[in-house]
């Protein structure tokens, strides 16, 4: 492949990505989260015992650990996430939602997946399986 393939491909990918996250940030403005910040919520609703540290929040979101602290707050301010000490390491505080931040992921899950549903809506199935393969194929 050349590289004006490449670049064309980047480009496009860049500019997807951006449509993409408009339209989600769209879908959850009503319930006063950003695209972000629900993906936080996910990420911590979907862990093991639903609590991460920041850095492994950072890690899974592909943020900066004090990208992930200067988004927290805010989250923390609203009673959405808390934190929480960590028994192994007193150094490093966790993350985990609020019940009032669990309620809000659970309702602004159901505005996701109709803005999932439909950003999607013009891809076949197996050209979303496909998808998914090369998008896991270049992360790794």
């Amino acid at each position: 492949m050349n590289s004006n393939k490449h670049i064309s491909l980047m480009l496009d990918q860049g500019y997807t990505n951006i449509l993409l996250n408009k339209k989600m940030d769209s879908s959850l403005s009503p319930h006063g989260i950003s695209f972000t910040e629900f993906t936080i919520m996910h990420k911590l609703h979907t862990s093991s015992g639903g609590v991460l540290s920041r850095i492994a929040l950072a890690d899974s979101i592909g943020l900066t650990a004090s990208g992930v602290t200067r988004l927290l707050a805010p989250m923390e301010k609203n009673h959405i996430v808390q934190k929480l000490a960590n028994p192994r390491d007193a150094r490093q505080s966790m993350v985990a939602l609020t019940d009032a931040g669990q309620e809000l992921y659970t309702d602004s899950l159901v505005s996701f997946e109709h803005s999932c549903n439909s950003a999607f809506a013009l891809l076949e199935e197996s050209e979303i399986d496909q998808l998914l393969i090369l998008l896991n194929k270049i992360k790794y």
